[in-house]
């Protein structure tokens, strides 16, 4: 789900250098058969809040071209459920809530872009001037709902410290987001993108926050 490349990274540092968006990469080589990258340290703090400001940074992200050459992401929720049987095969044991697919089928979408793979607080920094995005190892091209969906994981918001969004800032998120269609979509994935985060987070041995995810999957059935 997060792979780990730095020819990727290198390549979208590369290729976004001077939007703002990303840090500036210094140098790029190799040592022992190993790729390790050097970008410029950002002065700044994660993020923290102001859901609207991250909405804002993801919007411009997805408006720009990927460099060629990055692996695509899942692209509807037959891609999403595939992935998602692939982690729960490597769990053990698994419990039957997690062994049930969402019903019913979102289609693939034609509106692939650029997205991060990996948009959560961690990787966002606040600095004077705006938000940077850090830590670009697994960019995809891919579906934005994608983004927007990590971002918002509860799971995710917990695992670097911060506790799940509000309902007040999750809606400032997606009110703040540019594009309504891919709000849209996202609605119509939720169910499978907290299924695989469940399942992601049971596979790393964190209960609690696959517990979040499964609470939220539970909201999107009721």
């Amino acid at each position: 789900m997060f792979a780990n490349s730095a020819a990727s990274e290198q390549s979208v540092l590369e290729t976004l250098s001077g939007t703002g968006l990303v840090p500036d990469l210094c140098a790029a080589g190799q040592f022992e058969g190993q790729n390790w990258l050097l970008y410029r340290h950002i002065e700044g703090t994660p993020w923290r809040e102001n859901t609207a400001q991250v909405a804002a940074l993801l919007g411009k992200l997805h408006q720009l071209n990927p460099p060629s050459g990055l692996p695509l992401g899942a692209n509807g929720s037959a891609d999403l459920a595939a992935q998602t049987l692939d982690i729960l095969r490597a769990c053990d044991p698994v419990e039957d809530t997690l062994l049930h697919a969402p019903e019913g089928v979102v289609t693939p979408t034609d509106h692939m872009c650029l997205i991060h793979g990996d948009p959560v607080p961690g990787n966002i920094v606040v600095r004077q001037g705006g938000l940077v995005l850090i830590d670009w190892q697994c960019p995809k091209v891919g579906d934005p709902a994608e983004d927007l969906a990590l971002f918002l994981s509860p799971a995710m918001q917990t695992i670097y410290g911060r506790d799940p969004l509000s309902d007040n800032e999750v809606q400032t998120f997606l009110t703040a987001y540019p594009d309504p269609e891919v709000v849209a979509r996202l609605m119509d994935l939720r169910p499978w993108f907290h299924w695989r985060m469940a399942s992601y987070c049971l596979w790393r041995g964190d209960r609690a926050a696959a517990n979040l995810e499964l609470a939220a999957l539970g909201l999107c059935r009721s």
